[in-house]
């Protein structure tokens, strides 16, 4: 197992750069703006899916809406490179990290068993079979089996796309939510090849059919899922908390592209709501993360606090518990056919919609989770296996370690990034 590992700052501010475009609320065709709030020069495109340009910040934009609090809807975390124009870029080849960066930064290694890793998300991908064989092919990662039954029962890692009724009747396709998935699917499968993939789609994004999915993945033998949506807090939250409150059953979210401020449900005291830092790779060498700008933190305004937090700003549950890679400046390499924006091919995709599934792979590669202890808590327990991200922010803030990354906790980054499986 690996030691704590602290990251020097030197060098990294300019990591702290995103710069982030809100849509407006979107129909189920969910494209981005067609302009950014605000205009910058230009810059030069680059095309290196081995190191992403760190010194040329691009611009971004929302994959969905952003949910308002108080509507029952949740919108999903991804952030999208755009050209200056607003308009989703796509590129020739892979453009983000890949499958050996984020195996090499994290320490995810060969999972044994292929442990399942669910995926649940709103509406369609129509196309995210084929899709993620190309991925595979791209990155040079082996062929890839639909499951042929049930996906618990399958004797090699294979991939099951299902309804929230665990059918095979899916619902509407939608252009925002299946680029959400691509990235979601993509990122799980490139970071745990062995792991076999359920994909549960919901009829909508409303958390009524998003929580059902939940209870449908773990009804399916999925032991960690990953769920990158959420939206702001509201009174009766945890009127929802039932759905999540699955002992032995590790659950990630999201916390938020907003920048400083909670979002639901990633501040259950039942998940382990997953921050967003800046990751800088030399190579296939670990460089060092900061704290990332969008990354969601705070104290929640209804969840008690759970026994195992023990940091004095926050009477209730504070956000985060841990982090990944979620700046879109350092994001994912991500393919996706079904026209988003206009657009096909390659993207690059951050948000912490990245950093979930990221830290999903890492409890699927983990050490088992003992009798009796919560699996949000793990990271507590063995909070000297991460690595401690020391620099950047997110905002301001009355307590500075909540919106600021310091050494041990902190909100943005929470306990730091996985460093191995040892910590989950």
């Amino acid at each position: 197992m690996k030691p704590k590992h602290k990251q020097s700052t030197a060098g990294l501010a300019i990591l702290a750069l995103s710069f982030s475009f809100f849509a407006a609320p979107l129909s189920s065709s969910a494209q981005v703006p067609s302009m950014p709030m605000f205009a910058m020069p230009s810059q030069p495109q680059f095309n290196n899916f081995w190191k992403p340009d760190f010194q040329k910040p691009f611009f971004h934009a929302r994959v969905c809406a952003q949910a308002l609090a108080g509507f029952g809807l949740a919108g999903c975390d991804a952030h999208v490179i755009t050209d200056a124009g607003g308009k989703a870029k796509t590129f020739t080849a892979p453009s983000g990290y890949g499958p050996a960066q984020f195996q090499a930064a994290y320490g995810i290694t060969a999972a044994s068993g292929h442990p399942i890793i669910a995926i649940v998300d709103a509406y369609n991908a129509p196309n995210i079979t084929s899709d993620l064989n190309t991925y595979n092919k791209q990155f040079g990662l082996p062929s890839f089996p639909a499951c042929a039954k049930n996906v618990s029962g399958s004797a090699v890692p294979c991939f099951q796309k299902v309804n929230q009724n665990g059918g095979s009747f899916l619902p509407l396709s939608n252009s925002g939510w299946a680029l959400e998935i691509s990235l979601d699917v993509e990122v799980a499968h490139g970071a745990c090849p062995q792991c076999s993939i359920l994909l549960v789609e919901t009829n909508s994004s409303s958390y009524n059919d998003l929580l059902t999915g939940i209870d449908r993945a773990a009804i399916m033998g999925a032991k960690v899922i990953s769920d990158s949506w959420g939206g702001g807090e509201f009174s009766g939250e945890t009127s929802y908390d039932s759905h999540l409150n699955k002992p032995g059953v590790a659950i990630t979210f999201s916390s938020g592209d907003s920048g400083y401020g909670v979002e639901y449900p990633a501040s259950s005291r039942y998940v382990t709501a997953v921050g967003g830092t800046s990751l800088m790779m030399n190579g296939l060498a670990y460089a060092g993360e900061t704290a990332w700008s969008g990354a969601g933190s705070g104290c929640s305004q209804f969840e008690s606090k759970p026994v195992w937090q023990t940091d004095a700003g926050c009477v209730k549950r504070t956000i985060a518990d841990v982090s990944a890679d979620a700046d879109p400046n350092t994001g994912a390499a991500v393919y996706d056919s079904y026209h988003f924006s206009g657009r096909a091919g390659w993207f690059q995709v951050g948000g912490t919609s990245l950093a979930s599934p990221l830290v999903a792979a890492a409890y699927a590669t983990g050490t088992p989770i003992p009798a009796g202890t919560a699996p949000n808590q793990m990271p507590y327990i063995n909070s000297s296996l991460l690595h401690d991200v020391t620099g950047g922010g997110n905002g301001t803030c009355g307590g500075e370690y909540l919106c600021t990354a310091i050494s041990g906790y902190d909100g943005p980054t929470g306990l730091g990034s996985p460093n191995g499986g040892g910590a989950f």
